[in-house]
């Protein structure tokens, strides 16, 4: 995977065959008390390799649009005007940047059902954000949330509830945990492959080296715990790549074995 072009809210890389398109939806800033050991209480001490906003954890918020030039899938929405206003909700500005038409946006697949992954497939002034949207993939345990401003979508909703093919080269693979409905999305391109998630890691600094940490809003901790192990001795075979909506943006990176856990190396600089 290689970068070939970013700005200030954008990443993309070609990925063999495909372009992966990093989109920066803006941030959120959450207290450490959010971090819990394997018991569920807070964590003692906060790591001296965690930096901190002030008092809190400054948590990237990022979307992924995926294409081979004729298809394309959206990977999370963002936040649009829904939460945390005005730090995210720049998922639009993301996608003009790098030269996406939304209105050429039919299919979306969400990670799961929190307000910064799905709230932007409605932009702020009340209008669907994708004119043309044909299909949102969504775990199955996570569809409850196409009410009120979401109504508009919930005929379009495809609820995943096993492994399933989106097209060729793009498959949802259910990792529930964080919630009932938690969902990562594998691309595959000839030269390897690349798992896109969503909320298995809050805290880079901390998740990899110390993958058994979980966070306050996992509606299971000891199955999101399962989840996150599973991924990263996923990740660590050959040509293998993660995408994740809370990496520092733009979030793309390879996965190593590191002592008891794993290190993170990024693909391309976070964006300041």
């Amino acid at each position: 995977m290689r970068l070939i072009s970013r700005g200030r809210h954008h990443a993309t890389f070609e990925f063999g065959d495909l372009q992966v398109i990093s989109l920066r939806d803006g941030y959120i800033d959450m207290p450490p008390t959010r971090l819990r050991d394997e018991d569920g209480r807070p964590l003692d001490e906060l790591p001296a390799a965690v930096p901190l906003a002030g008092d809190n954890l400054r948590l990237s918020v990022n979307a992924f649009f995926v294409t081979d030039g004729t298809r394309s899938v959206l990977i999370d929405t963002g936040a649009s005007n829904a939460w945390h206003d005005p730090t995210m909700g720049l998922i639009y500005d993301a996608l003009d940047e790098a030269g996406v038409d939304r209105a050429h946006v039919t299919d979306v697949a969400i990670t799961h059902k929190h307000e910064d992954h799905v709230s932007g497939l409605i932009a702020p002034d009340g209008s669907e954000a994708f004119t043309k949207l044909e299909r949102v993939w969504i775990g199955a345990g996570d569809t409850s949330v196409f009410t009120g401003r979401l109504e508009p979508i919930r005929d379009r909703v495809v609820p995943v509830s096993e492994k399933v093919a989106i097209n060729d080269w793009a498959t949802a693979i259910p990792t529930p945990g964080h919630t009932p409905g938690h969902t990562v999305y594998e691309v595959r391109s000839g030269t390897g492959h690349l798992l896109v998630w969503g909320d298995t890691v809050h805290v880079p600094t901390l998740q990899f080296a110390q993958p058994n940490v979980s966070w306050e809003l996992d509606g299971n901790q000891p199955q999101a715990r399962a989840a996150r192990a599973a991924l990263l001795q996923r990740l660590t075979r050959p040509h293998h790549f993660v995408a994740g909506a809370h990496l520092d943006s733009p979030g793309i990176a390879r996965v190593t074995p590191s002592g008891d856990g794993y290190a993170l190396e990024y693909l391309a600089p976070p964006i300041g």
